[in-house]
């Protein structure tokens, strides 16, 4: 996956931290997590530390401590090719599509669901001012083939074979993404992705030896179809067109009744040429080379300050340009445009709404090998009568769709965090199919098999084979990659090389929370 020239994924792990003010539940020490501040990510790597519950925040990478944290923090992803709009869904999808052919102005919120369908993110902004990295950027750039040091084999009485102790170079062009026999599959879950399907239980669900339920308004349509249909026997009996006019009419009645709407229906509709406003969705790369990124710049910043003041209450040093760079447009992760890839490549952008020629929301997103993977969203709070929260993760999984038409691999949602111990965070739950992630084997379990299991205890397996592990747990300590004094060498020989006391602890921590596959890919830097 990576391309050719892209720079390797390089960390700094910062371990377990002290306990930190929780936004949920208003804890002042009960969030605990552990941190890496990435200076430089694949977007293949980012793929598989969010399948083990990793999520970054700006260049800060973190994964909560799910057994000890006051509320656990569950990833959850939408199946998007199988999505399927709820009542809800449909509301503030005909409310955006009203106001913007006809004006009309709905004042009315939906209950179901909140306003901000991000709203859990704003948390995670600290993060990103209390862990900065202070190494320099020489000390980060493995030097290249002509000029980077070899560890010769320096002590032959140690027993040290001479292809344990030659580093490899840093050949930026060789590293590995998928082509590890633990890798992930293209198109298949890998073995620390699988998903588990348990039988429905019997009086749950549908019956499914009965005929669905259906609508009195479908049942009327299927009724007048069928007085059409006994109307044109008349004119038609006995023509060669006859069977041929009923079985059109029959399917029409089908299509018409069977098959609910997408949100393509919704949202690709043709607008009469005297509709009173314009909506377009521009699409923008996280580059300040970018000339449309560059551009908007100013006017996006004011509008991420606009919405953290109204509706996070920071006060304006809180949100200032600095902070909003820092937390939604410094990103580690390099961008990759590969040919089987989709026309925007992979990395990350900001999913502009443009409505009369201003912004009035952006969506963060990262393009990823397997899912679109939403990071924040901020909007003017004065078209908050929109549901601009709910209309932007819809148009987001319908964007997920269309990538997936050039990517076939690509076709996830991923949500962020689901967290059942704040009620005000369910809501996440109701874009489905959807799946949460499993804290101890990181199997991918249907989200209605979970819910049962949080309604007992806020932690918990989703895994119910008792005997299953982490298939991807770290094997091998001393084949971790590391980034020493600019050379790339693995974890066994720099172990040896190391003056002062032992860092085996944190560096078996941080291998055993990124997974064997990663270990050997990322470059961890130690000073």
């Amino acid at each position: 996956m990576a391309a050719a020239g892209s720079s390797p994924t390089i960390v700094e792990y910062f371990g377990g931290e002290d306990g930190y003010r929780c936004g949920y539940c208003k804890n002042e020490s009960g969030n605990l997590s552990h941190g890496m501040w990435a200076h430089s990510m694949t977007v293949q790597d980012y793929q598989d530390l969010i399948d083990r519950g990793w999520r970054r925040s700006g260049k800060y990478v973190y994964k909560p401590i799910m057994n000890q944290t006051c509320c656990p923090q569950y990833t959850i992803r939408c199946q998007a090719l199988r999505f399927q709009t709820s009542k809800s869904h449909k509301k503030v999808l005909k409310k955006m599509l009203k106001f913007i052919s006809k004006g009309d102005i709905s004042k009315a919120v939906s209950e179901e669901e909140p306003m901000d369908s991000h709203i859990e993110d704003a948390v995670s902004c600290s993060f990103v001012h209390r862990s900065e990295s202070h190494v320099s950027e020489a000390e980060l750039t493995p030097l290249n083939e002509d000029h980077a040091d070899v560890v010769e084999n320096e002590d032959e009485d140690k027993g040290e074979t001479k292809e344990e102790v030659n580093v490899k170079k840093a050949e930026l062009g060789s590293l590995q993404i998928c082509g590890d026999k633990d890798a992930a599959v293209p198109g298949e879950p890998s073995p620390s992705t699988k998903t588990v399907h348990a039988p429905p239980k019997p009086g749950k669900g549908a019956d499914l030896s009965k005929p669905p339920c259906r609508k009195a308004k479908d049942i009327r349509k299927e009724r007048k179809l069928q007085k059409l249909l006994q109307n044109q026997r008349c004119t038609l009996e006995g023509s060669p067109l006859q069977a041929e006019h009923q079985a059109l009419l029959l399917q029409s009645s089908k299509s018409t009744t069977n098959q609910p709407k997408s949100i393509e229906d919704f949202i690709f509709v043709p607008l009469p040429d005297d509709a009173p406003h314009k909506l377009e969705v521009r699409l923008v790369p996280v580059s300040f080379e970018d000339p449309q990124f560059k551009s908007s710049f100013n006017q996006s910043a004011t509008l991420f300050a606009k919405y953290q003041m109204a509706i996070h209450k920071d006060t304006p040093s809180e949100c200032g340009e600095n902070e909003f760079t820092r937390f939604l447009c410094d990103s580690p992760l390099e961008p990759e445009n590969p040919p089987n890839g989709p026309e925007c490549g992979y990395g990350s952008f900001h999913q502009q709404y443009w409505l009369d020629g201003k912004i009035i929301a952006v969506g963060v997103i990262d393009i990823l090998p397997y899912c679109v993977s939403s990071v924040y969203l901020y909007y003017d709070p004065d078209y908050s009568f929109l549901s601009l929260g709910v209309y932007s993760a819809l148009r987001e999984i319908a964007f997920t769709r269309q990538l997936h038409e050039k990517a076939p691999d690509l076709c996830f949602y991923y949500m962020g965090f689901y967290i059942h111990s704040c009620p005000k965070m369910r809501y996440k739950g109701q874009y489905r199919p959807s799946d949460l992630l499993c804290p101890e084997t990181y199997v991918w379990t249907p989200i209605e098999q979970c819910l049962p299991l949080l309604e007992l205890s806020k932690y918990s397996r989703f895994n119910q084979d008792a005997k299953a592990v982490d298939e991807d747990h770290i094997k091998e300590l001393g084949r971790v990659r590391v980034l020493h004094k600019r050379t790339i060498m693995p974890y066994s020989v720099y172990k040896k090389r190391r003056k002062g006391p032992s860092d085996e602890a944190s560096v078996q921590q941080y291998a055993s929370l990124v997974g064997q596959t990663c270990s050997e890919r990322m470059l961890l830097f130690r000073s």
